[in-house]
C-alpha cells in the first residue's frame, strides 16, 4: 500500500513540474470597476498597444471595432442604469464602437463571449448612441478604460492615443 501511495505521489508531482504555462499576452486583460451602492458596473477587456502604430488603421473610421483586442469587451451591469440618457437593463453586453472624427458610436450588444468584431451581428444591439470624442496633448499607448463615480452613477472614460471618449452611466 506504501508502495502504491509513493508511486501515485511521484507521478503527480512530476506531471506538476512539467505544465508549460504561456508567456504574457501582448494584449493584457485588464478590469475596472465601479462600485457606487447606486449603480455599479465591470468592464473587463483587453488592452492593445499602439507601438508605434496609427491607432486610425487598428480602429478605422466608419468600421465597427471590438473596443479592445482579443474578445470581445464586456460591460456587466448590477443595475438597471442610463447611459447618456438612454435606459439600459442591468446584466452583460459587449461594447464595439465604430470610430469617428468628432464622434463614436458607442454600441452595447447582447451577444457574449466573440472573437474580435467578426461575430457582431447589429440585430443583437440594445444600444447604440453617438458620443462626442475629444483629444489631448498627450498619447496613451496602450487602450485605458476609467470609471469615476458621482453622485448619480459614474462615468466611463475611455482614452487611446490621443482620443477621449467620456461617457455618462446615471440612475
Amino acid at each position: 500500500m506504501k508502495n502504491i501511495i509513493l508511486f501515485l505521489s511521484i507521478l503527480f508531482l512530476s506531471n506538476l513540474s512539467a505544465q508549460k504555462f504561456k508567456s504574457l499576452d501582448i494584449s493584457p486583460m485588464d478590469m475596472v470597476f465601479s462600485p457606487n451602492p447606486e449603480l455599479s458596473a465591470r468592464i473587463i477587456y483587453s488592452r492593445p498597444q499602439l507601438k508605434g502604430r496609427d491607432m486610425g488603421k487598428l480602429a478605422p473610421n466608419g468600421k465597427i471595432w471590438r473596443t479592445g483586442a482579443n474578445e470581445s469587451t464586456e460591460l456587466e451591469l448590477f443595475n438597471d442604469a442610463n447611459i447618456n440618457g438612454n435606459f439600459v437593463k442591468k446584466g452583460k453586453y459587449s461594447i464595439f464602437t465604430i470610430p469617428g472624427n468628432d464622434e463614436w458610436t458607442f454600441i452595447l450588444n447582447s451577444k457574449l463571449f466573440t472573437w474580435g468584431a467578426y461575430g457582431y451581428d447589429s440585430s443583437n444591439d440594445v444600444l447604440r448612441i453617438k458620443i462626442k470624442s475629444s483629444n489631448s496633448n498627450q498619447s496613451i499607448e496602450a487602450l485605458s478604460i476609467a470609471m469615476e463615480d458621482n453622485d448619480n452613477g459614474f462615468d466611463m472614460y475611455m482614452a487611446w492615443g490621443t482620443m477621449r471618449l467620456k461617457i455618462p452611466f446615471t440612475k
